[in-house]
């Protein structure tokens, strides 16, 4: 076994360890509370809804669940809040650069980005339900906004922070601002603006299970469904279900933010990457 896991490349080896710890780490807390737990009724969330009928195959069962169909809505939301935002973050973190854009330009700029970032996405998201309805159109609207304020102050940070020599010889080749945008900033910072994004759309995923609990859509909505119903049982099992569903996008999200991240040497050390090389050597040895 530590064979094949040595043949694996280092992140994703320690994604799958990681995703096992916490899938027997759950599994171990099933077991110790089993009788808080599967006592309750509220695991019938993942059983099929009565109505309308489920035409998925027997092992599928599960995706008429009002568990998966809330918790694939929340992850909808999340994935739209998360492309809209970062399209309408971009332009708004270049223009609140100073190393790019005069000061009549940048303050103005931050202003808006830092007014969508004043209220938090639930705020946003009661004021949306308002305005447009209950429904996940409410939630991503909420979300994207906030999402714009987040990224694009992490956006415009980040600019101001690039190395000046490629802004320099732009400007002495008689690039206008747009084209130093395009052609420089944004290929300079393509990664880190990528792993922005990844961050930003595992925070979305998290906010999205909290908004759908005033009327925002999303998994949110049946816990304060079963909540007005005093159905704790439920809502517990939602939870747990919620716990696993954020852990693992959060593990996923650490693999894939590793790729677009600036290597370096004083990274901090992990288990795999620690004591599973001194065991191989011991391996290689015997």
């Amino acid at each position: 076994m530590a064979k094949i896991l040595a043949k694996i490349d280092p992140e994703l080896r320690e994604l799958i360890v990681s995703v096992a710890v916490l899938l027997l780490t759950f599994r171990i807390l099933l077991e110790l509370t089993s009788g808080m737990v599967w006592d309750w009724n509220g695991w019938s969330v993942i059983e099929p809804q009565s109505y309308p009928p489920c035409e998925a195959n027997r092992f599928l069962q599960f995706t008429c669940s009002t568990a998966w169909i809330g918790m694939i809505e929340t992850i909808k939301i999340a994935i739209l809040a998360t492309f809209f935002g970062m399209i309408l973050s971009l332009p708004m973190g270049l223009l609140s650069s100073r190393n790019l854009f005069p000061q009549y330009i940048t303050y103005p700029s931050r202003a808006v980005v830092s007014a969508c970032r004043s209220l938090p996405s639930l705020i946003w998201a009661i004021i949306f339900v308002i305005l447009v309805g209950l429904g996940p159109t409410a939630g991503i609207m909420a979300m994207t906004i906030y999402t714009v304020g987040y990224l694009g102050k992490m956006q415009y940070e980040a600019i101001e922070g690039m190395n000046s020599a490629p802004l320099e010889a732009a400007n002495a080749m008689g690039l206008t601002k747009a084209e130093l945008s395009l052609w420089v900033v944004i290929p300079e910072m393509a990664n880190h603006l990528i792993a922005q994004m990844i961050f930003m759309f595992e925070y979305n995923v998290r906010s999205g299970t909290v908004i759908g609990i005033v009327g925002a859509g999303g998994i949110g909505y049946y816990i304060n469904l079963y909540l007005k119903f005093l159905q704790y049982e439920k809502v517990g099992a939602y939870l747990l279900i919620i716990f696993m569903v954020v852990m693992l996008i959060d593990l996923v999200s650490i693999y894939l933010r590793s790729f677009f991240t600036d290597e370096s040497e004083n990274t901090k050390p992990t288990w795999t990457g620690v004591f599973l090389p001194q065991y191989e050597k011991t391996l290689l040895t015997e």
